[in-house]
């Protein structure tokens, strides 16, 4: 009686969708996705080499995100797939395309947006785009931490041969 119970309980559970590994799983590809394009604005935002390579491990705890030239940097990602807005301010519509086109992406897509925008509420008297790009990135990271959806390194480097 007991291996049937644990039988039942395993197929329930299979069945019931797990929220936070799938926002991960999605936020791994969007991650995958998005830093195809870094090595393209390496050198228009002038990122060195050892920062281009850190940023590989851009969801890392040992990462931090601190870099004036890693704003630039995602501000020309950024722009390749018209993320953001003249003011280097995310284009919110635009954002929720974008995330949603991804498998699954309709579960990351506005909690995504809601945590950047909050991110740049908290940072918006900062004049200096990169800067507050950076410090954006920053708080977003840590954002997406406290909420469990940060992708793993390992899930990110799983999905990368798909972009």
């Amino acid at each position: 009686m007991a291996v049937w119970y644990l039988i039942v309980s395993v197929m329930v559970l299979a069945v019931i969708p797990n929220p936070v590994r799938s926002t991960a799983e999605v936020m791994s590809h969007v991650t995958a996705h998005f830093g195809k394009s870094l090595e393209e604005c390496r050198e228009e935002s002038g990122l060195s080499p050892e920062v281009l390579e850190e940023f590989k491990n851009f969801w890392s705890e040992d990462f931090e995100v601190v870099h004036r030239e890693l704003g630039c940097a995602i501000i020309c990602m950024s722009n390749k797939f018209s993320l953001m807005q003249d003011d280097a301010r995310m284009h919110h519509d635009n954002m929720h395309d974008y995330v949603k086109s991804f498998p699954q992406g309709d579960v990351l897509s506005e909690k995504m947006v809601q945590l950047i925008h909050s991110c740049e509420k908290v940072h918006d008297d900062i004049e200096d785009d990169c800067s507050r790009v950076v410090k954006v990135a920053a708080c977003f990271k840590e954002s997406c931490k406290k909420e469990g959806i940060a992708p793993e390194v390992a899930m990110i480097e799983a999905v990368m041969e798909k972009y």
